[in-house]
């Protein structure tokens, strides 16, 4: 839920991530030999980076590629091309170089909470086999010492040490995501990408896991990449917040900026949707409703490739071949990219205001072939 006043970014720190230009796109085959006829592309030409014990959250539909980002982040994913420059305490490295023994290092300090916490348990291991066998892949624990290690990380992430002999069958959801967190910060990593780490858990949970995410944070020293699709979860924990749409990252803000003054319509549509608990404002604030139909991610639209689905689109302007908009600042410390972002003044579900829009809320006809 949206409470007054979202949380305030932090000091800026250096950064500990910089992502330059990554892209990561999948063939799609077709025929008995499985030519390639087509690419997927499902990370296209991100930017970003994130300072030092901070948070940021990374939010968008189903299918825009929070996910793929994130794992390609953690080296799951091979990028196709692009840079990802890791701050190690050696200095600047750059982890799509890296291969072997090289990256299995970095990637102990680059630790991935998942989002199922069931699927990603093994039921056949017991809780000192899942939590501590990241401690013995790294070689830095073996015998009683890792017994006792696991069952102190057991213990900080809320769960009694005498369940360490257990199954993941004998635990709630809340209970299996807490191993999940156990067995992803075990090795004390830096950098930590919580793949929506709340989303498979009930209301009555997720605050908890949030609460715990957060402690663990200020006492670790733990930086986040916090993946969501759920606005109103990010605006609790995060610093600040990248909206992604269609691979892309089209908005960038301190958390309290962009909740208070969005600058593109994408992310407009999306606060629209987070329930406002202030009697006050719910009368004020009305759904934006954008068509359900999402382009086809091997043929993006031309130009913004929004504009299929925004009701602020203009003909001719906006569906340009080769003219997408640059992710440009509109404030400081605030990055949009849309076309039309000087002229229009967006809502807020805080500070919801007089809008340029027309007065319907359809999202608009498709642009024919000729038109396009």
């Amino acid at each position: 839920m949206i409470e007054g006043t979202p949380r305030a970014a932090k000091t800026s720190n250096s950064p500990i991530l910089s992502v330059q230009d990554l892209k990561v796109s999948y063939p799609v085959k077709h025929g008995f030999f499985g030519r390639t006829s087509a690419y997927v592309h499902a990370v296209d030409g991100v930017s970003l980076s994130i300072g030092s014990g901070e948070t940021l959250g990374l939010v968008g539909e189903s299918g825009c590629g929070k996910t793929t980002l994130g794992r390609s982040i953690a080296r799951i994913v091979d990028p196709t091309s692009g840079s990802i420059t890791y701050g190690s305490a050696g200095g600047p490295v750059d982890l799509t170089a890296a291969t072997g023994q090289e990256l299995r290092r970095y990637q102990r300090e680059i630790r991935v909470i998942f989002q199922d916490p069931f699927s990603s348990l093994n039921p056949r291991k017991t809780l000192l086999q899942i939590v501590g066998d990241p401690l013995r892949a790294y070689g830095l624990a073996t015998g009683s010492d890792l017994r006792d290690k696991v069952k102190d990380m057991l213990s900080r992430v809320g769960l009694s040490p005498k369940y360490i002999d257990r199954y993941p069958h004998a635990f709630s959801g809340g209970e299996r995501q807490r191993v999940n967190i156990a067995r992803a910060l075990i090795v004390k990593p830096r950098l930590v990408i919580a793949d929506e780490p709340v989303s498979a858990l009930d209301v009555s949970v997720r605050a908890q896991i949030l609460n715990l995410l957060q402690d663990l944070q200020e006492e670790l020293g733990l930086t986040y990449l916090f993946i969501s699709h759920d606005l109103s979860v990010v605006e609790s924990v995060c610093d600040q917040v990248a909206v992604m749409y269609l691979g892309r990252i089209v908005e960038r803000a301190d958390t309290a900026d962009l909740y208070r003054g969005p600058r593109h319509p994408y992310t407009e549509a999306l606060l629209s949707a987070v329930p406002v608990p202030d009697p006050r404002l719910r009368d004020s604030a009305k759904r934006i409703r954008i068509s359900d139909d999402l382009p086809d991610p091997t043929a993006p639209p031309p130009g913004c490739s929004f504009h299929t689905r925004c009701r602020y689109a203009v003909e001719g302007r906006c569906d340009v071949a080769g003219q997408e908009p640059e992710l440009a600042t509109t404030a400081p410390g605030h990055r949009a990219a849309c076309h039309r972002t000087d002229e229009l003044t967006l809502a807020s579900p805080l500070q919801p205001r007089p809008s340029t829009a027309p007065e319907n809320h359809e999202p608009p006809a498709p642009l024919n072939d000729e038109e396009s």
